[in-house]
């Protein structure tokens, strides 16, 4: 009877005698150990735990017998695999033993391999959820001051009592800031708040695309090779970020292949019918488009493959490597609701997958090339009034001016409640727009934008922000809103003033404008 329930125990059994010495194992347990792992009645019960634990295991379990007191340990045995999440929770019971006989020692060792992954995934997700929520406040404010140096050095540059060399230091302040700009988006990426445009697109025709980008960047001693589904995969994705997601990735493959090597773009369909563990990442079943980018390099070494995709994490400190490329890379693949996973063999090459949840209809219609013609901005005689509201007092005051320069009648208020109060007043009693931040203290901009045109149905309104509202921007799109993201230049704001205004000049309160 006691065979039978070994036999059919669902966790691992061994019973040893008081010198450790393994008496009986159930199959339970032989399959969860590497084979050539001793297990014959008389084999020290050491040889079933890790290297690296072996003897304190043992150890501890000598002292549960000696004690004959049972109690659970936590340890890792020997399974032939590198899993740096494998874990076992042993169980040690005492068993009396016959008349004139010491007591023997009863395992009971249940695989917790599984609970500990999850548990490093929630851990993970955790981590990089409280670094997304700091990126996101981190860019917020800078975005705003890169908005008021752009718009600043676009006023310097556009007067013509500038001499050469101000001008100059004009231009290289505003590479700056677009550097600077550059590196936010960066960081936005990786907190997963970046503002995307997704639309359906055939994801051969991007690899093509970014194909031809890539082999002149490569070299001649890269060789560049596609490897593409026959049925064209389709997939909802932002076209220009999937660009830079592998252009980022392809780069990284050419610096770990040096002077020498292959890099392969594959595209394929991929049906889970169970979630898929890789590393941190589950990806859970489903119908996906894979885009998988294989380079011959150098590999990644074990101790680095686990933080790869965490900020500022770089093995290249010394020869430039910031540690964003990847980490924004991650960002927006999650971002476009797709997965990410990693395998590496150093001296063999890395191999970066993509997962894309499958678009099952058609691709979206390629937006024609011809520029959209703008309705000119005629403000003629009679000033029109724009609401500007933002509780950044810098870049209020100067978008402020820089609208009055084109003759607009601006109303500040640096808060929704004050700009509620100057209505109120009579001040604004011809409003023909409102630009608003989306985040302010109190109210936000889009619940002003409704209390207004409340008041002026189809009141044309911009809202700007340093977040990426992606989800607002959707809501906005459909109530006629238009989303701005900072930073922008002065230029930005007015053409999509232009772009917006189609009402008669000199309309009064309560008269309606279209609505895009």
């Amino acid at each position: 009877m006691l065979r039978v329930l070994l036999a059919d125990a669902s966790a691992g059994v061994l019973v040893a005698e008081p010198d450790g010495a393994i008496r009986r194992v159930n199959e339970t347990l032989r399959q969860m150990l590497a084979s050539g792992v001793a297990l014959a009645a008389g084999a020290d019960m050491g040889g079933i735990f890790a290297a690296a634990g072996r003897a304190g295991t043992r150890q501890a379990l000598l002292e549960i017998l000696a004690s004959e007191t049972p109690r659970t340990i936590s340890g890792r045995l020997e399974t032939g695999t590198d899993d740096p999440h494998h874990g076992v929770a042993i169980t040690a019971l005492p068993f009396p033993g016959e008349a004139g006989e010491a007591a023997r020692l009863v395992l009971r060792i249940v695989d917790t391999t599984a609970q500990r992954r999850m548990a490093a995934q929630l851990a993970h997700g955790q981590k990089l959820q409280a670094l997304g929520q700091l990126v996101g406040g981190i860019a917020h404010d800078f975005n705003n001051l890169l908005t008021a140096v752009l718009g600043a050095t676009e006023q310097i540059r556009g007067r013509a009592s500038v001499d050469a060399e101000t001008m100059e230091d004009a231009a290289q302040i505003a590479r700056a800031a677009e550097r600077g700009a550059a590196l936010v988006r960066k960081l936005l990426a990786f907190g997963r708040q970046q503002t995307l445009q997704p639309k359906v697109i055939a994801i051969n025709a991007a690899i093509r695309d970014i194909a031809a980008m890539l082999r002149p960047m490569l070299g001649g001693a890269i060789r560049l090779e596609l490897e593409l589904d026959a049925a064209e995969p389709l997939a909802r994705v932002d076209p220009t970020q999937l660009d830079q997601v592998l252009l980022n990735l392809a780069m990284n493959a050419r610096q770990a292949m040096a002077d020498k090597g292959r890099l392969t773009l594959h595209s394929g369909h991929v049906a889970l019918y169970r979630p898929l563990t890789r590393g941190a990442e589950t990806i859970p079943p489903g119908s996906y488009v894979m885009v998988e980018v294989r380079d011959t390099g150098c590999g990644i070494p074990p101790e680095a493959l686990a933080h790869i995709f965490e900020p500022f994490f770089t093995t290249r400190r010394g020869a430039g490597g910031t540690g964003l490329g990847l980490a924004t890379v991650h960002g927006i693949v999650r971002q476009s609701h797709g997965f990410l996973t990693v395998d590496s063999l150093v001296g063999r090459g890395t191999s970066m997958r993509i997962y894309l949840p499958r678009h099952a209809g058609p691709a979206d219609p390629v937006a024609s090339a011809a520029p959209e013609t703008a309705p000119t901005m005629d403000i003629g005689g009679a000033a029109r009034a724009v609401l500007l509201v933002d509780d950044e007092a810098m870049l209020r005051d100067l978008m402020a001016r820089v609208l009055r320069q084109v003759g607009w009648t601006v109303l500040t208020a640096d808060s929704a409640e004050s700009a509620l109060e100057m209505v109120e007043s009579g001040a604004a009693d011809e409003l023909a727009a409102v630009i608003s931040d989306v985040v302010m203290p109190g109210q936000d901009g889009p619940a002003l934008v409704r209390v207004l045109r409340a008041r002026w149905p189809g009141l044309p309104a911009i809202l700007v922000s340093g977040y990426a509202e992606e989800r607002l921007r959707v809501t906005m799109a459909g109530e006629g809103i238009y989303f701005l993201p900072k930073p922008y230049g002065a230029k930005d704001l007015l053409a999509l003033l232009r772009r917006i205004i189609d009402r008669p000049v000199g309309a009064t309160k309560g008269s309606a404008s279209a609505e895009a």
